[in-house]
């Protein structure tokens, strides 16, 4: 039988009173953002539809290229030739031409601060499997899906307008995680304000990303704009422990974006904060048990859990039960799973943390066994519907 039982522990109760924030209002017409530190969702409009990415599109192309040099089939400084077919991108570019021979580490970082189409199309070519920027979007689509991007395809390298090419907001939060996570050595990049590549294109050697100035903890990742998605930006950023990545979309100016994203990363750091939720070994409850020389068994969890949570009062409390399947017929062991503490923040996604037993429990002699079902004997006779009485005429 499947047990409900609310959750009733001194040292929760003051987190338990923390009430829900109100929800977040943006302007994008599709935006994510998660807190990595919990895996929290903060927030998520729009998020599973395939959209066109613009150039934020070209973390793929980075993540694949930093695989690449981690795996010795590219280095930093090798030096790739230019093609025609790359040469002719418009739009932003590094102004390559096809007498250039370029160094990994400058094309990476022309991707990233400069936004470079061209620079993307030569780390295609060099990697794709048949030497085309259009058979390295092929790859790029299959490697989305094995990285868990169900709702990405690429039609070319850099986000330029293209049937085809279309990304979610959640995969783009994704593959930010990704390359976070993966390549802590690469990540500072993203962080990089300005990047003069061989003095020929003074018009564009700033970073377009508009929190890195703003003292925020932002340092990532990338813009995005066509006329189709309006403008975007991938941006992650990280005070004191916690960490939070968000993706927007479909922005109508350059300057709403920039305040979209600052709102966006003020109000996830100012609204939310991670909790102490329960304490390791600490009995949350108790869990009924069968045929045991204990009648109930303490659950625990093993470690001590931490949560993120709304810190705004205005309605509603945190709910919390325990989920178990019971009674739990002995004999247990200390620290078999048995139970679920489910916590549900309004207005974030609940939360499951396992429970363990908190001691062993073996099964009982002969006299617990006896008391056991003189007890389930008394409590079915209880329940046990009273016959109406029949009235004469």
């Amino acid at each position: 039988m499947r047990h409900l039982i609310s959750a009733s522990f001194a040292f929760v109760l003051p987190i338990l009173l923390a009430l829900p924030v109100n929800a977040f209002e943006t302007r994008a017409t599709s935006a994510f953002i998660i807190d990595q530190t919990t895996g929290t969702v903060l927030l998520s409009k729009n998020a599973d539809e395939m959209l066109p990415p613009a150039s934020m599109s070209k973390l793929m192309t980075l993540y694949i290229a930093f695989e690449a040099i981690r795996d010795g089939r590219l280095s930093l400084a090798e030096k790739l030739p230019v093609s025609k077919h790359a040469m002719s991108y418009g739009g932003s570019t590094m102004f390559l031409d096809t007498t250039d021979r370029v160094t990994v580490e400058d094309l990476i970082r022309g991707i990233i601060v400069l936004s470079g189409n061209d620079a993307c199309a030569v780390i295609a070519e060099a990697l794709s499997p048949d030497g085309t920027e259009a058979g390295f979007a092929r790859y790029m689509t299959r490697r989305a899906q094995q990285l868990g991007m169900t709702n990405s395809t690429f039609s070319n390298s850099n986000g330029w307008p293209q049937a085809g090419h279309r990304m979610s907001m959640r995969d783009l939060a994704l593959l930010a995680n990704l390359l976070i996570s993966d390549f802590p050595s690469f990540y500072p990049l993203f962080s990089e304000r300005e990047f003069k590549f061989d003095g020929r294109a003074p018009q564009n050697t700033r970073n377009r990303n508009p929190l890195l100035t703003l003292g925020i903890g932002a340092d990532g990742l990338k813009t995005g704009h066509t006329s189709e998605a309006g403008y975007g930006l991938v941006g992650s950023a990280k005070q004191n422990e916690r960490r939070i990545i968000f993706v927007i979309s479909g922005l109508q100016s350059a300057n709403a974006r920039a305040e979209e994203a600052e709102s966006v990363v003020n109000w996830a750091f100012r609204q939310f904060a991670v909790k102490p939720v329960a304490k390791a070994g600490t009995m949350v409850a108790s869990a009924d048990v069968w045929m045991g020389r204990d009648q109930t068994v303490p659950l625990v969890p093993l470690k001590d859990v931490s949560m993120l949570m709304p810190i705004a009062t205005i309605d509603g409390d945190v709910k919390a039960e325990v989920i178990y399947n019971g009674p739990i017929t002995a004999p247990i062991a200390k620290d078999q799973q048995i139970a679920e503490l489910v916590i549900s923040p309004p207005g974030l996604p609940e939360t499951r943390i396992p429970l363990v037993a908190g001691n062993a429990v073996p099964t009982g002699g002969f006299m617990s066994r006896v008391t056991t079902v003189a007890q389930i004997l008394l409590t079915q006779l209880n329940q046990a519907p009273v016959a109406p009485v029949e009235q004469g005429s």
